[in-house]
C-alpha cells in the first residue's frame, strides 16, 4: 500500500522487489529447463523491456511538441508533431468520426472457428482521434444526457461524484519534484499524485457534463502545476515501485491530459508541456527504454499497466508508430503483459485462467481492470483488441469474474476449474483463496463492450460488475465512476451463438462457444455433412457454454450451435469441424529433391519452405539435408490450432552434437512451443516438451536413451487426451499421463520450423529429415511401427 490514509484504495500493487522471493511476491527469477537457460529471455527491469524499438514517441528525451491537423465526417484528419530543445511546441489537433457496423460474424475450420457480432471501433484509419483515449465525446454526450434525465445508474454515480471532496472547485493540488514509492531512503509521497489525478479527472467529467468552465479550469491548475514541477518518479535497482506509479498514474494522467485537449482555456504551450511531462518523466518507465542491472519477469499487472500507460500517451502525443508498437507487444511479447500470457489457459466453456489466479484474487481482479482500459483506448483509436483471439480478454474476465462469485444454488463460492502454473518458484496448483471474493471497479467497460455493443452475454463479468454499482472515486488503481461513463442501454437483442470451437480431446468432442444475449438456453447440433442438414444431439445448456459429444464413432463431423431467448431460436453459429478419425493434417515427403520448397501431400496446402538448406538421399526417396548451423524448413502459421488428439512422426538421420538441437519445434517464440529434441536435458536422452508459459511450465516427456546416430531412426509422439507417449523405432520409450496441455493451447504460433528452436541460441539440427507427419488422431503402436 502507498499510505494507510488512502480512501477507496481496493488494492495497489507494490512491495521492494529485492525483498521478496516467493511465488506470491512481486517478482520472481525465471527458470527455464529448455535450452540452454532462461537468460536469453530475461526481462530487464521488472515490469517491461517491452522490446519496442520502434516504439520511441517522437520528442522523447529532449523535446516533445503538438501538431495541427483537422478532420470531418469519418474522423479523419493530418498533422505534424516535433519537439527540439526544451520540448516545447505549440498547436492543436481536432478531429471527430463515427463508426458502426453489424453482423454476425462466422468463421470455418478444422476443430475451429470464430466470428462474433456487433459494431466496429470508432475509428478505423490510421490517424488518431481526438479526444478519444478512455472516452469519446459520444461517451460524454451520453453521460449528459443520462444525468439530465436523472437516469439510474448513472445519475447514482453523478452523484457520488459532485459530493466528493476531489470534484470541487476549491480543491488545492499538491505537485512533487520527484516522486518516491516503496524508496529505502525516501518518504512515500505518491499519495498526492493519485489524489490530483483523480481531482483533475472529477473536474473533467463535471465539466464536460455540466458545460461548467470552472470546472475545466480547475483540471488544467492541476496538470499545469504537475508539469512545471514534476521532473522524476524514482526507480532503483531493487526497489521498482517507481515503475508501479508510472504504469498506473501515467495511463491515467495521459488519460485525463487526453479528455481535456479540446478545451480552449488550456494554452497550447501548456499542453505541449504537459505532453513533454509524460514523454519525459513516465514513459521511459512504462517502455523500457531505462534499463538496471536487474533481470527479472513480473505478474501481469505490472506488464499490463505499462502497457496502458504507453498506449494513453501515445494517444496523447499523437506517435502512431508507438500505438502500433505496444499493440504488437501486446498480442506477441514475451512479457506476462502478451495477453497469451495473461490469459494462459482456456477452459471449456470459454474460461480463460489468468496468470494471478494462482496468486490471490486483489492482484487477479486489477489484471482484468488493466485489460479493459487497455481494450477500451484501443477500441476508441480503430484496434479491436476485445475481440482478438476470439474474444481472449473475455475469456479472462469471466473465469475471474466467476472464481470470485458465490454459486447461487448453494451460496458458496464457485469450484474453478485450475492448469498448473509455474512461472517461477514453486507452482500455483489451484485458484487462489486469497482474497477471494474480492471486488474491484473498473470492469463496466469489458461488459457493456461485449453485451451492449456486440450483443454477446458475459454472465459472470456482468454480475462482478454490478456489486460494485454504483462506482465512486478510486485512488490508485483505476480512475473510477465507470457506472457513469460506461453503461450503456441494453442492446435491443442478441446475436447468434459465436465463436464455436470443437476440439478432440480423449476420443470425445469438447465444444465450446460464445452465447447470446437474452440467451436462456442453447442447443447443439451435429451433421456428417459441411453446411446440414444437422440433428440435435443435446438441448437445454445453459452453464458453461460448453458441451462434451461422447466418443462418436470415428468420423467428421460438423458442429452449430443455437440460442433460445424470449424473441425464439437464434440463427445457427458459425460451424465447427471435429475428425473423429485418424487422419492426415499435414504430409512432407521431401521427395521433390530440388528447390526450396516442399509440398504437403496432404492435401491441406501445410507446404513447408527450405531455408539455407539442401536435399540428401532419404530412407526413401530423397530427404531434406540440414548442415547444423543456419539450415531449416518453415512450416505455415498457425500449424496446429485445430489439434487437440494427435500424432506426430517423421524418419531422421542426426550426425550428432550438441544437446538441444530440434527435430521440430512449433511456436511462438521461448515462451509457447511443442518441440522433439534428439538430446536433451542433463542425461542427454531424446526429448519431447510442449508449453504454454515458459519452460518452467512445460510438461514433458524424456525417453530412456539419447537419439542414436549415424542411422536412420524413426521417431513419433502421440498426444491422446492427458496421457503423451514417446516413440523411438516403434517402441515406446517415454510417456506422460499428465498431458493437459494440447498442441491447440498454443493458439496462433509464427514460427514451426523443422530443425530450428525457439530459442535463438540453440544448435540447429545436423542431419537429414524425412517422411513428416501431423495426424488428427491417435496412431497405435502397430500404425506407427508400420511407417
Amino acid at each position: 500500500m502507498l499510505n494507510a490514509t488512502f480512501e477507496h484504495v481496493v488494492d495497489l500493487d507494490g512491495a521492494n522487489l529485492d525483498k521478496l522471493s516467493s511465488p506470491q511476491s512481486d517478482s520472481f527469477m525465471l527458470k527455464c529447463p529448455e535450452g540452454e537457460g532462461i537468460s536469453r529471455r530475461s526481462v530487464l527491469l521488472a515490469m517491461l523491456a517491452l522490446g519496442l524499438s520502434g516504439c520511441v514517441l517522437d520528442g522523447a528525451g529532449a523535446g516533445a511538441g503538438a501538431g495541427t491537423g483537422t478532420g470531418t465526417g469519418t474522423g479523419t484528419g493530418t498533422g505534424t508533431g516535433t519537439g527540439t530543445g526544451t520540448g516545447t511546441g505549440t498547436g492543436t489537433g481536432t478531429g471527430t468520426g463515427t463508426g458502426t457496423g453489424t453482423g454476425t460474424g462466422t468463421g470455418t475450420g478444422e476443430g475451429a472457428g470464430t466470428g462474433s457480432g456487433g459494431g466496429t471501433p470508432a475509428n478505423s484509419v490510421q490517424t488518431f482521434v481526438h479526444p478519444a483515449g478512455f472516452h469519446t465525446q459520444a461517451d460524454f454526450s451520453r453521460m449528459k444526457e443520462k444525468v439530465a434525465a436523472n437516469a439510474s445508474p448513472w445519475m447514482d454515480s453523478w452523484n457520488l461524484l459532485i459530493a466528493d471532496g476531489h470534484s470541487q472547485l476549491g480543491y488545492t493540488p499538491n505537485p512533487q519534484v520527484v516522486v518516491y514509492r516503496g524508496d529505502p531512503t525516501h518518504a512515500d509521497n505518491a499519495y498526492p499524485l493519485c489524489s490530483d489525478i483523480a481531482a483533475a479527472y472529477a473536474c473533467v467529467l463535471r465539466w464536460k457534463i455540466s458545460g461548467d468552465d470552472r470546472y475545466a479550469d480547475k483540471a488544467v491548475q492541476i496538470m499545469n502545476a504537475w508539469s512545471s514541477k514534476l521532473t522524476k518518479i524514482s526507480v532503483s535497482d531493487g526497489h521498482y515501485d517507481g515503475l508501479l506509479v508510472a504504469g498506473l498514474q501515467g495511463f491515467q494522467f495521459a488519460n485525463v491530459g487526453e479528455m481535456m485537449r479540446d478545451y480552449s482555456g488550456w494554452a497550447p504551450a501548456d499542453f505541449a508541456r504537459f505532453q513533454t511531462m509524460m514523454l519525459n518523466v513516465f514513459y521511459p518507465l512504462t517502455s523500457g527504454l531505462i534499463t538496471t542491472p536487474s533481470s527479472l519477469s513480473v505478474f501481469s499487472n505490472w506488464d499490463l499497466c505499462a502497457i496502458a500507460a504507453t498506449l494513453s500517451i501515445a494517444v496523447l502525443c499523437d506517435d502512431r508508430a508507438g500505438f502500433d508498437g505496444i499493440i504488437h507487444y501486446f498480442k506477441t511479447g514475451l512479457g506476462n503483459g502478451n495477453v497469451f500470457n495473461t490469459v494462459n489457459y482456456i477452459h471449456p466453456g470459454y474460461l480463460g485462467q489468468t496468470q494471478e489466479s494462482g496468486r490471490d484474487q486483489g492482484h487477479n481482479t486489477l489484471s482484468v481492470a488493466l485489460l479493459a482500459t487497455i481494450c477500451e483506448v484501443a477500441w476508441n483509436q480503430g484496434e479491436d483488441l476485445y475481440g482478438f483471439d476470439n474474444n481472449r480478454v473475455l475469456a479472462g474476465a469471466e473465469y475471474v469474474a466467476k472464481g470470485n462469485l458465490t454459486d447461487p444454488a448453494t451460496g458458496a463460492l464457485y469450484a474453478m476449474p485450475f492448469a498448473p502454473y509455474t512461472n517461477g518458484g514453486a507452482p500455483d496448483t489451484a485458484f487462489a483463496v486469497g482474497a477471494q471474493g474480492a471486488r474491484r471497479i473498473g470492469w463496466g467497460s469489458l461488459y457493456h463492450h461485449y453485451v451492449n455493443r456486440k450483443g454477446l452475454s458475459a454472465p459472470y463479468t456482468g454480475r462482478f460488475m454490478l456489486a460494485t454499482q454504483p462506482e465512486g472515486v478510486s485512488l490508485g488503481d483505476e480512475l473510477g465512476y465507470g457506472t457513469l461513463t460506461f453503461t450503456r442501454d441494453p442492446i435491443a437483442s442478441g446475436v447468434p451463438p459465436s465463436g464455436l470451437t470443437a476440439y478432440v480431446t480423449g476420443g470425445s468432442v469438447v465444444l465450446s462457444w460464445w452465447g447470446t444475449a437474452y440467451a436462456t438456453s442453447y442447443t447443439v447440433k451435429r451433421s456428417i455433412t459441411k453446411g446440414g442438414p444437422y440433428t440435435t444431439v443435446a438441448a437445454g445448456i445453459v452453464d458453461p457454454r460448453t458441451y462434451t459429444d461422447p466418443a462418436p464413432a470415428a468420423g467428421t463431423y460438423y458442429y452449430v450451435v443455437t440460442a433460445t431467448t424470449p424473441s425464439g431460436e437464434t440463427a445457427i453459429s458459425n460451424e465447427a469441424k471435429a475428425i473423429t478419425a485418424v487422419q492426415l493434417h499435414t504430409h512432407l515427403t521431401f521427395d521433390e529433391g530440388s528447390g526450396t520448397g516442399a509440398a504437403d501431400s496432404s492435401g491441406n496446402l501445410r507446404n513447408a519452405v527450405l531455408v539455407n538448406g539442401a536435399w540428401g538421399a532419404g530412407r526413401t526417396g530423397s530427404a531434406v539435408s540440414l548442415n547444423g548451423s543456419n539450415a531449416y524448413a518453415s512450416l505455415p502459421n498457425d500449424l496446429l490450432t485445430d489439434l487437440a488428439d494427435c500424432t506426430f512422426a517423421c524418419w531422421v538421420y542426426w550426425n550428432g552434437g550438441n544437446t538441444w538441437q530440434r527435430i521440430f519445434d512449433f511456436g511462438a517464440g521461448p515462451g509457447r512451443y511443442i518441440f522433439l529434441t534428439p538430446r536433451g536435458t542433463g542425461s542427454g536422452v531424446v526429448y519431447f516438451a510442449i508449453t504454454t508459459n515458459n519452460g518452467g511450465g512445460a510438461q514433458r516427456i524424456s525417453g530412456n536413451a539419447v537419439l542414436p546416430s549415424k542411422q536412420w531412426v524413426h521417431v513419433a509422439v502421440t498426444l491422446a487426451g492427458a496421457t503423451g507417449t514417446l516413440y523411438v523405432n516403434g517402441a515406446p520409450v517415454g510417456s506422460n499421463t499428465a498431458m493437459t496441455t494440447a498442441p491447440f493451447r498454443l493458439s496462433s504460433t509464427n514460427q514451426n520450423w523443422l530443425g530450428r528452436s525457439q530459442f535463438t541460441g540453440d544448435p540447429y539440427f545436423n542431419g537429414l529429415i524425412d517422411d513428416f507427419r501431423i495426424y488428427h488422431g491417435v496412431l497405435t503402436q502397430a500404425e506407427i511401427a508400420a511407417l
